[in-house]
């Protein structure tokens, strides 16, 4: 069993807590971590790119010159792919870049990021993170007492409103809830710091 402290805001040890292993310290498995993170980043492409076939270029309706008799190579018309202001051949269309992966894959992958983070002694546990207000003072404040460099992602159990208008102005610091996690977030921040009821929440999850 994997075992961690439970800090304070002020980075104080409050208690002990007893990891799942099930949940934070299985084998990481590269393959389906990639795949997810490929997912997400593949469902966020808007896949609106678009050029025009020489049939729908405008212009293009009459035989440049006749077939035979001029010198010239034959041509049938002034829009064909190999004409300046042509259209073009193989070009991109619209389409949906999402694909699917099973329900058993997206679970592996999830527990292998948050097992990477774990076994990276990237994985802070609060006892809470109640802010008094929304100032981004604050929070830059609670980010230098945990001594923490980088990107940081916090995660919390309930909605916690200041500490969402907090993160808002530093480019460093995000807030999701227990249940928004996911794979492309936990890999890109380099510190994630969970509420203790977050943890509770994503162990009966996930377990």
């Amino acid at each position: 069993m994997t075992k961690i402290s439970v800090k304070n805001i002020k980075n104080e040890k409050v208690q002990d807590l007893t990891l799942t292993d099930s949940v934070w310290n299985i084998e990481v498995n590269n393959d389906c971590l990639k795949k997810m993170i490929k997912l997400q980043l593949a469902a966020q492409r808007q896949g609106t790119a678009k050029t025009k076939t020489r049939a729908e270029v405008s212009g293009g309706g009459k035989k440049p010159w006749k077939q035979k008799g001029t010198g010239r190579a034959r041509a049938g018309s002034n829009r064909s792919p190999i004409w300046r202001g042509g259209g073009v051949v193989f070009g991109v269309t619209p389409r949906d870049y999402a694909f699917k992966i099973n329900k058993k894959e997206r679970e592996l992958a999830l527990k292998s990021a948050l097992s990477l983070k774990a076994q990276n002694k990237e994985l802070i546990v609060l006892d809470t993170i109640k802010m008094a207000d929304l100032k981004t003072k604050e929070l830059k404040s609670m980010i230098e007492s945990l001594d923490l460099n980088g990107k940081v992602l916090f995660v919390t159990a309930e909605d916690n409103e200041n500490l969402y208008m907090a993160s808002r102005n530093l480019g460093y610091a995000y807030v999701v809830l227990a249940n928004e996690i996911n794979c492309y977030d936990l890999v890109n921040a380099d510190y994630l710091v969970c509420d203790l009821e977050a943890v509770k929440y994503i162990e009966e999850v996930l377990k």
